[in-house]
């Protein structure tokens, strides 16, 4: 039931993104057949030789997703790596880092640097900075999801526990305090231990699931695209360069994603589906570039426009998740801050995800 609240929580985002990807290119753009006079006339330009190269970078790519969203998953039996210890909330930070930067060095740069391109007209796309507006657009949208989400969570764990225990004034404080700490990865015990323990753990496995599959949402439509940019390219000196960074970029993104996956405790088949869509993307990115090589061209307002408001939407919903549902909800949490040594090692922790997926922004 709470899954399928969740999905249902979904759709406005998945409506905005199909709105802003559909009909504006028609209300903004050049004629759909007009193309860019930029012409690539590079000599790393070689249609048959990019061919083997795609295909190269759709195994390895692949390959390192499926190991990047599955380390978290197959490590849990290990002690160092279970959810309760620091290594774990560490890793997750680190994580958390590469998904921020991610937003933040990849996708968003890419937007402004698409919906300023040469080959649009200059009203209105050079007159406003739709990248900013629709990733701020996103990252409120992502909120509304989030909250309200979270809101219909705790209304339905709070009507549970009221029913069960009777009408006790001071249990249903009590049980109002466990229910806000939960949103916000914690809660507070007081007198009634074990009520307000169960169901503060019921709001945060609910807070959990709202982030993993919100999070996963945002990457999966990021993925697509460079998926669907790399298959398209014949430049084989971009794509030699893209393979090797596309490949840490997934690994590491994967690891964020399946922490929170970890943390969801979704069942078996669940958490398979949720890998493979994952794993999957942009390897479908890839093979659907492949396959429109001929029609679709990079340089065209309405590839352009698509593609850069599509990157928008996914940076303004990666920024929220990274700073609102990963590092936030852990640093304000009870675990770090009672510990400023343990503070101190996810921050260097969140700067070192940080940096790295930045310096990758020289090659993807």
């Amino acid at each position: 039931m709470a899954a399928t609240k969740s999905r249902l929580k979904l759709i406005p985002i998945i409506f905005f993104i199909l709105i802003i990807s559909i009909l504006t290119p028609k209300a903004y753009s050049q004629s759909e057949e007009d193309e860019c006079s930029t012409e690539n006339t590079s000599s790393c330009n070689d249609k048959s030789g990019a061919v083997p190269l795609k295909i190269i970078a759709l195994v390895s790519i692949l390959v390192t997703s499926m190991i990047g969203v599955s380390f978290p998953l197959v490590t849990r039996s290990i002690p160092a790596f279970h959810p309760d210890r620091n290594l774990f909330v560490i890793v997750k930070c680190f994580a958390g880092g590469i998904i921020l930067a991610t937003g933040f060095m990849h996708v968003l740069p890419d937007s402004y640097a698409m919906l300023q391109s040469s080959c649009l007209k200059e009203n209105p796309w050079h007159k406003f900075p739709f990248s900013g507006f629709v990733a701020m657009l996103s990252a409120i949208l992502t909120l509304m999801v989030d909250s309200m989400a979270t809101s219909i969570y705790s209304r339905r764990c709070r009507t549970g526990v009221i029913a069960d225990n009777g009408d006790n004034p001071a249990l249903e404080v009590d049980q109002e305090m466990a229910v806000v700490g939960a949103g916000h990865g914690h809660f507070h015990a007081h007198n009634h231990v074990v009520a307000k323990g169960e169901n503060g753990d019921s709001q945060q496995l609910s807070r959990y699931r709202v982030v993993a599959m919100v999070l996963e949402l945002g990457i999966i439509v990021h993925s697509v695209v460079i998926g669907l940019s790399l298959g398209a390219s014949n430049n084989t000196c971009t794509i030699k360069g893209l393979v090797a960074a596309l490949c840490f970029h997934q690994m590491f993104e994967g690891m964020g994603l399946g922490g929170c996956i970890l943390q969801a405790e979704y069942k078996f088949m669940k958490k398979a589906i949720m890998v493979f869509f994952f794993s999957t993307t942009t390897p479908f990115g890839i093979a659907i570039g492949m396959a429109m090589t001929k029609s679709y061209k990079e340089n065209s307002p309405g590839s352009l426009i698509t593609v850069g408001l599509l990157n928008a939407s996914s940076a303004g919903l990666l920024i929220y998740m990274a700073l609102v549902d990963l590092l936030a909800a852990d640093f304000m949490g009870p675990k770090l801050q009672r510990s400023i040594k343990l503070q101190i090692k996810s921050y260097i922790a969140v700067l070192l995800g940080a940096g790295g997926m930045s310096v990758l922004a020289k090659w993807a």
